[in-house]
Protein backbone atom coordinates (compact mmCIF):
# COMPACT_ATOMS: atom_id res chain seq x y z
CA UNK A 1 0.00 0.00 0.00
CA UNK A 2 1.49 3.33 -1.00
CA UNK A 3 1.41 6.15 1.53
CA UNK A 4 -1.17 8.74 0.45
CA UNK A 5 -1.74 10.64 3.72
CA UNK A 6 0.55 13.58 4.54
CA UNK A 7 2.06 14.51 7.90
CA UNK A 8 -0.44 17.21 8.87
CA UNK A 9 -3.32 15.04 7.70
CA UNK A 10 -2.02 12.13 9.79
CA UNK A 11 -1.75 14.31 12.90
CA UNK A 12 -5.29 15.63 12.47
CA UNK A 13 -6.63 12.11 11.93
CA UNK A 14 -4.89 10.88 15.07
CA UNK A 15 -6.34 13.74 17.14
CA UNK A 16 -9.86 13.24 15.79
CA UNK A 17 -9.61 9.49 16.33
CA UNK A 18 -8.48 9.88 19.93
CA UNK A 19 -11.22 12.42 20.67
CA UNK A 20 -13.88 10.11 19.25
CA UNK A 21 -12.56 7.15 21.23
CA UNK A 22 -12.56 9.32 24.37
CA UNK A 23 -16.31 9.79 23.89
CA UNK A 24 -16.73 6.11 24.78
CA UNK A 25 -15.31 6.70 28.25
CA UNK A 26 -16.07 10.38 28.95
CA UNK A 27 -19.00 12.56 27.96
CA UNK A 28 -22.06 10.92 26.42
CA UNK A 29 -20.45 7.44 26.73
CA UNK A 30 -21.91 6.23 23.49
CA UNK A 31 -20.51 3.24 21.58
CA UNK A 32 -20.45 5.39 18.43
CA UNK A 33 -17.10 6.71 19.67
CA UNK A 34 -15.46 3.49 18.51
CA UNK A 35 -15.77 4.84 14.96
CA UNK A 36 -12.67 6.82 15.96
CA UNK A 37 -10.63 3.69 15.30
CA UNK A 38 -10.95 4.33 11.55
CA UNK A 39 -9.16 7.72 11.43
CA UNK A 40 -6.69 6.53 14.06
CA UNK A 41 -5.83 3.44 12.02
CA UNK A 42 -5.44 5.42 8.79
CA UNK A 43 -3.15 7.84 10.63
CA UNK A 44 -0.95 5.04 11.90
CA UNK A 45 -0.78 3.20 8.57
CA UNK A 46 -0.59 6.33 6.39
CA UNK A 47 -2.99 4.93 3.81
CA UNK A 48 -6.59 5.97 3.24
CA UNK A 49 -8.70 3.79 0.90
CA UNK A 50 -11.14 6.68 0.31
CA UNK A 51 -8.28 8.85 -0.93
CA UNK A 52 -7.38 6.16 -3.46
CA UNK A 53 -11.00 5.89 -4.58
CA UNK A 54 -11.30 9.64 -5.20
CA UNK A 55 -7.74 10.16 -6.45
CA UNK A 56 -6.75 12.45 -3.57
CA UNK A 57 -3.23 12.52 -2.14
CA UNK A 58 -2.14 14.78 0.73
CA UNK A 59 1.36 13.29 0.84
CA UNK A 60 4.03 14.97 -1.30
CA UNK A 61 4.84 12.97 -4.42
CA UNK A 62 8.07 11.03 -4.12
CA UNK A 63 10.50 11.37 -7.01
Amino acid sequence: MPVNVGTIDRALRAIVGLVLIALVFVGPQTPWGWIGLVPLLTAVVGFCPAYTLFGVRSCPIRK
